[in-house]
């Protein structure tokens, strides 16, 4: 499943040269994540209270393609692989307003059981709204 997320550049996110500072890019992503998952039918918030689970991230990769500037709209693609075990990996692309590709990014987090911060097989519930999506 691919869900598509925009986010407009503000000033405080550039450096001196107008661009976008690059810390800033992993804010962007979590805000794709974040979509992604609403477009699921649940926000992060209902399942860490619900399902009494938590999904911090393991590793975060970036490869800067393209500088991003001051007021673009930014667009983010998002694509999910299957779920293995406890782990989720995320796909992010972001484009420029030309369609250029301005970074490429894999995230992976890890399920973790909210009471004991274990890791842990993603929930059934999370499951079966993934597939349901994907087919």
């Amino acid at each position: 499943m691919t869900t598509t997320t925009q986010v407009r550049v503000r000033y405080a996110e550039t450096d001196q040269m107008g661009y976008v500072y690059y810390g800033n890019y992993a804010i962007y992503l979590e805000v794709a994540r974040t979509e992604w998952v609403r477009n699921l039918g649940i926000s992060y918030k209902e399942m860490e209270e619900n399902w009494k689970i938590m999904l911090p991230v393991y590793s975060l990769h970036i490869d800067y393609k393209n500088p991003a500037k001051y007021d673009e709209l930014l667009t983010i693609e998002t694509k999910v692989t299957e779920p293995k075990g406890a782990r989720l990996e995320f796909h992010h692309f972001i484009y420029n307003p030309n369609q250029q590709l301005v970074v490429e990014a894999s995230v992976v987090l890890v399920f973790v059981n909210k009471e004991n911060m274990k890791p842990c097989k993603p929930p059934q519930k999370f499951l079966e709204l993934y597939y349901a999506k994907i087919h």
